[in-house]
């Protein structure tokens, strides 16, 4: 369940009056509107506000002919029926926000000027402290006397609200009292002097509908930015005061629900992904499915691909690896690998005891080619050749071709034809962060666009060996998908997996009828826990 979504369908019904029982003894939303403007206008003649404040202060209401029209301050009329989206209960109306606060900015640090290394009485509140409709004092920034003394106008206040107005659209919330009169961040606005529900005008901008008309208002730059006038002349609905307090009441009685719809869904997605991975795990080991004394061991597999391979030196295709690791066990138990005349112990890096007839290998012993990552491609608008990126190797669609590009093919020459991509390769994240060490696998079926593919340098092709089940080893290699994100090398931001670290992960290899009996469960059971993430996303 989409919570997001569920919690928009909360605000949709309360702005159109639907959310709570309507009162037809209630106070109408005119009558109340009617007092505001009165109040303004004294506030002017007291001082408090400026003649400016209220200058561009409308009036909305319906005409004879059932049409909406707005009413300016020099009594000229125009028709905004295309403005409204819907019909309001009885006792609501249309107003703007200039109708009901107003609005003013914050204010950037001065030229020169840094915030305090120590806590001070002034915070400086920044868009990146405004999260859940509040601030977060978690993370807060200081200012000294000296910097507040040339910013101390630029302060809100614990009866105020902020909207971010830079980079990040529409962030609203209140001010927490601990907050009250701190400095405000030149990146969002402050609503102030509000004549309704302060709390109630918060859920309103919260609202796709009001969200939508800053969209539509935002000035589209590199940096896109709304501008103050345009919040004050957003439109939204006012209902009776009393039933502003009912909505709020509403509204939090059922957020309390949506919270907790949302942890049990993330204790569902936590769920789903540790079963996942105990699948994987217990496959790995063998206590998936059952043994089968029947089956042919791993051992008569592996020596069959090195008579293969044997043939195939004889014969110039391939040259011998003097590298080739050889694993097996020894007269005393233990485990070992030859590599060329060099046999060493490697008990130490066999975590468990195998089933009888699996095996310990080394991951290139498992490929029909070297591991090595893709070339730094030359790309053009359209071509007859695709280019597999990182970004192709999605989380729960597994390969996404959709994101692939197009090669320059001048530069065709670079790709030998067993670098082209086949039908079940396994493809690992080599570079980045974050991603690093996601392990996918290429279908011929998830190319709608049937031309050949090449792989870029930031990602490794893994391609199994005939005797070997393709998908079993993407399986292994999705079991060990975190242990693979860990053996990225490099500095935090810019981690590298290593073509010879794969080269040189062991392989635990089950029986080939083992591999294809493990390969119908898995799949079965991620296909099913894939729908329910996705689902819940």
């Amino acid at each position: 369940m989409d919570t997001k979504a569920l919690r928009q369908k909360i605000l949709d019904l309360a702005i159109r009056g639907k959310l709570v029982p309507q009162d037809p003894n209630d106070e109408p939303a005119s009558v109340l509107l009617e007092r505001i403007r009165a109040e303004k206008q004294q506030m002017v003649k007291d001082g408090k506000l400026k003649p400016k404040d209220i200058k561009n202060d409308t009036i909305i209401f319906k005409g004879e002919d059932n049409l909406h029209y707005e009413k300016f301050p020099d009594g000229s009329m125009k028709c905004i029926e295309d403005e409204i989206p819907f019909e309001l209960p009885q006792g609501w109306e249309w107003a703007r926000i200039r109708n009901i606060s107003t609005v003013k900015g914050g204010k950037r640090l001065p030229k020169g000027m840094s915030f305090s290394e120590s806590p001070t009485d002034h915070a400086y509140i920044r868009v990146t402290d405004m999260k859940n409709n509040t601030v977060i004092t978690t993370d807060l920034r200081y200012i000294t006397d000296d910097v507040y003394e040339k910013i101390k106008n630029y302060t809100i206040s614990k009866d105020d609200l902020y909207v971010t107005i830079a980079g990040t659209i529409g962030v609203v919330g209140e001010v927490p009292d601990e907050l009250n009169g701190m400095n405000l961040t030149e990146n969002a606005v402050k609503i102030t002097d509000i004549t309704i529900n302060k709390t109630f005008l918060c859920l309103l901008i919260q609202s796709e509908f009001v969200q939508q008309q800053f969209v539509d208002k935002t000035h589209q730059v590199a940096m896109p930015k709304l501008a103050l006038e345009r919040i004050l002349s957003t439109l939204i609905p006012i209902c009776p005061i009393s039933e502003q307090l009912s909505i709020i009441s509403k509204f939090n009685e059922l957020s309390l629900l949506v919270n907790d719809i949302q942890e049990n869904k993330q204790e569902l997605i936590d769920t789903i992904s540790l079963t996942k991975s105990k699948i994987l795990d217990l496959a790995i080991r063998g206590k998936l499915v059952p043994q089968d004394p029947n089956d042919e061991p791993a051992s008569v597999l592996l020596e069959r691909i090195r008579t293969e391979k044997e043939e195939l030196i004889k014969q110039g295709k391939i040259k011998r690896d003097k590298k080739e690791s050889v694993i097996f066990r020894g007269d005393d138990n233990s485990y070992y690998e030859k590599i060329g005349d060099t046999i060493t112990c490697i008990d130490e890096e066999l975590p468990f005891e195998l089933p009888d007839g699996w095996a310990w290998i080394r991951l290139q012993t498992c490929c029909q080619k070297e591991i090595k990552r893709g070339k730094s491609p030359k790309y053009a608008e359209s071509s007859d050749t695709l280019v597999f990126a990182q970004k192709c190797n999605t989380k729960y669609d597994g390969i996404n071709m959709e994101l692939a590009l197009y090669l320059d093919e001048s530069t065709l020459v670079k790709y030998p034809n067993d670098e082209y991509m086949q039908d079940k390769d396994t493809v690992i994240n080599s570079t980045g962060t974050g991603t690093l060490g996601r392990v996918g696998i290429y279908r011929k079926t998830d190319n709608r666009r049937g031309k050949p593919v090449v792989p870029d340098s930031h990602v490794t092709v893994i391609r199994a060996n005939n005797e070997i089940s393709a998908e079993y080893l993407y399986f292994f290699l999705k079991a060990y998908q975190q242990e693979l994100e860990k053996l990225g090398e490099g500095s935090t931001n810019q981690k590298e997996l290593k073509p010879l670290t794969l080269k040189n992960l062991i392989v635990i290899l089950p029986p080939y009828a083992e591999q294809e009996r493990i390969i119908e469960i898995i799949t079965a059971a991620v296909e099913i826990m894939t729908n329910i993430e996705k689902s819940l996303s």
